[in-house]
């Protein structure tokens, strides 16, 4: 019910959020490492899978039911769409082009596509004049980091790749308001990730099969050790346990508040990126980042009300 969301974060959900913001921060730096041996549609479907079989396997250790209704599972396979495979691929794509951290930061404009997605589909979410300025200033940090394109081919496809983390966030945002439907199932937090990543994993792994070809594992052309502990990392503490959290934090603080933590992002993957893989930002990415952070201190409000 709208009367249950909580329109102010409490300690609680805030440690939460900040948890899933260093998941999500690692993902970047675990996807820049394995672009480097593996095709982007592979990486993506190793991570729902194995995302997969892991919290099947903490459900049934906590002897959680399997569900069995078929309209919730149309309903896993749309968020698994939403929340997975369009973001999910696209980022990957994106990152054989640009830095991690960049991806990050661009990442971090979700919150102000789900302002507008939300404010149009959610009755409880209405936009406020507040929300709008956030989402103007947030915008224009944008403009500021992607710049005018150039006629340079590395350019054009360095300027595709933002776009595609673009496109990926805002399906963030569609799946932020679309996850909202599975707090009346009253179900447990991890069936719904489980489910959400298997209905992602059976759309995907036949299409990668498809396009990528099979998975050489073994031998000289096979992936090295370090790729496969950023793919199992991947999947297990920034797939799987991240997914657990979301959903916590959907049910409990709704769908514009869960996407703030993609303005948290970014410290830990740059921070990643910037450590262990010597990678930079320029001065109009960071001028754009403060721009976008200044946008989303509008969209929470409370700073900008206590002025």
């Amino acid at each position: 019910m709208a009367s249950s969301i909580q329109r102010t974060m409490g300690a609680r959900e805030w440690l939460m959020l900040i948890t899933l913001s260093v998941l999500w921060g690692g993902s970047f730096f675990f996807v820049e490492v394995a672009v480097t041996a593996l095709p982007p549609l592979t990486i993506v479907a190793l991570r729902v899978g194995l995302a997969a079989i892991t919290l099947w396997a903490i459900a049934m250790a906590m002897g959680l039911k399997f569900p069995t209704n078929l309209g919730l599972w149309a309903a896993f396979l749309t968020m698994g769409l939403l929340n997975n495979i369009i973001p999910f691929s696209l980022i990957v794509w994106g990152q054989t082009h640009i830095s991690s951290g960049l991806a990050s930061v661009l990442n971090a404009t979700t919150p102000l596509f789900g302002v507008l997605v939300a404010g149009l589909l959610l009755a409880d979410e209405r936009i406020s004049g507040l929300k709008l300025i956030g989402v103007a200033i947030g915008f224009s940090g944008v403009l500021v980091m992607i710049g005018m394109p150039t006629v340079d081919i590395a350019t054009q496809a360095s300027v595709l790749a933002q776009m595609a983390i673009l496109v990926a966030a805002l399906s963030y945002a569609f799946a932020s308001v679309f996850g909202r439907r599975f707090k009346a199932t009253g179900l447990n937090p991890i069936i719904i990730a489980a489910g959400q990543v298997t209905g992602s994993t059976v759309i995907l792994a036949p299409v990668a099969m498809l396009v990528d070809g099979p998975l050489v594992i073994f031998g000289p052309l096979g992936p090295s050790y370090l790729v496969w502990m950023s793919i199992l990392a991947l999947a297990i503490f920034s797939t799987a346990l991240a997914y657990v959290l979301y959903f916590k934090i959907l049910s409990s603080s709704g769908a514009t508040n869960i996407l703030l933590v993609t303005l948290l992002v970014p410290v830990s993957a740059i921070l990643l990126g910037t450590l262990l893989l010597s990678e930079t930002l320029g001065w109009n990415q960071m001028a754009g980042m403060g721009l976008i952070a200044c946008g989303l201190s509008a969209i929470d409000g409370r700073l900008w009300k206590r002025k």
